[in-house]
């Protein structure tokens, strides 16, 4: 039988829940296993600004891989259990939390926990979740949009009439900073995808053109396609394969951001920097998970007081237009299944995000 450590309102809080575990620690996707562990307590000076939210549902993300396969420290403080965004139902609130209640429907960000039935997070991370979206899509929001923000706005200083190239263009990411480049005023919007199919994709949600990788020089077509002029801001996440020519692809005081290495860090010998300082370039690198609370909380901010979240409820149904963005969800897993959402999120073959359901 599960003991109760405490209840709240009508809803009792088990002592124990279920969670994604990590045989050993770290391993392959077939280690992965839902076990019982305790849930996270609210009690103490350090949790009083925090909620306990029973999780709906879960997404994916590629540092859950690499953090299954050890190659991702988890942050100070943060828990070791997979997964950092989510949305559910509040079940608790600390002793100083104000403006969020028991049974609020919430979706948000966190340092680690959401492969979970429950997760604690800081209260300044969530957002509300608007009657329009679905768990399952209110779920793929948080850190693909606030990655892109961050990229676009916090690091690349992006303004209107700029024009903008997006690598990973059909990730969760990339698919994101496509629509909130043209929400925050970009003029062009090109992106680099390994499918016809993924760049169709993008195409259709707000990008101006895209070039395969896999089937030729997409620095050549980027060229060609901006008559030689190139871009004012580039969202990389691939690293040292693509870097001098990203610096080649910018134009005069043109700004690179780098959110991930997966193509490598060590560059190659002969790279020549000279254009960075004969063009202004800046350069700089961030992951979103590594910044201090208050920043992320800010930048959560950020995003209900551009508009981002009220447009992403008029673009839940599918629709388009300036006034909406979109969620887009690649597949939706029943969390029992969560060896085979790694398998498919490993296999990049995913256009949009990858979710599991809690059940």
């Amino acid at each position: 039988m599960v003991s109760v450590t405490r209840r709240v309102a009508s809803q009792a809080i088990p002592s124990m829940m279920r969670a994604v575990t990590i045989d050993q620690g770290v391993g392959p996707s077939s280690a992965l296993r839902i076990r019982q562990v305790p849930v996270p307590a609210l009690e103490g000076p350090a949790h009083d600004n925090a909620l306990l939210v029973k999780v709906k549902a879960f997404a994916l993300n590629r540092m859950d891989l690499m953090q299954r396969e050890g190659k991702y420290p988890v942050p100070p403080g943060a828990s070791n259990i997979l997964g950092v965004e989510f949305s559910g139902e509040v079940v608790d609130t600390g002793a100083n939390v104000h403006g969020h209640r028991v049974g609020d429907p919430v979706m948000g960000l966190c340092g680690g926990g959401t492969y979970a039935e429950y997760v604690r997070v800081p209260a300044s991370l969530t957002l509300a979740k608007v009657q329009e979206l679905s768990w399952e899509q209110a779920a793929s929001i948080p850190e693909a949009y606030l990655t892109a923000l961050q990229a676009l706005k916090a690091l690349n200083e992006l303004e209107r009439g700029e024009h903008v190239l997006v690598h990973a263009g059909a990730s969760g990411v990339g698919l994101a900073a496509i629509q909130l480049a043209r929400f925050l005023g970009a003029e062009k919007v090109y992106v680099t995808a390994g499918t016809a199919e993924k760049i169709e994709f993008c195409k259709s949600l707000g990008a101006t053109d895209g070039f395969n990788y896999k089937q030729g020089d997409w620095y050549e077509a980027l060229m060609q396609a901006t008559e030689q002029r190139g871009v004012d801001v580039i969202l990389d996440f691939v690293g040292a394969p693509y870097f001098e020519k990203n610096l080649q692809a910018l134009r005069r005081d043109g700004r690179l951001s780098m959110q991930a290495l997966m193509g490598g860090a060590a560059l190659p010998e002969g790279i020549k920097l000279g254009r960075l300082l004969t063009h202004r370039l800046r350069v700089t690198g961030s992951t979103l998970r590594s910044r201090s609370l208050e920043y992320q909380a800010n930048l959560v901010q950020q995003f209900v007081q551009c508009g981002a979240l009220h447009a992403l409820a008029r673009g839940a149904d599918g629709s388009s237009g300036p006034d909406r963005l979109q969620t887009v969800l690649h597949r939706v897993y029943d969390w029992h299944d969560i060896k085979a959402a790694h398998d498919e999120m490993a296999a990049n073959k995913n256009i949009g995000k990858i979710v599991a359901t809690v059940v």
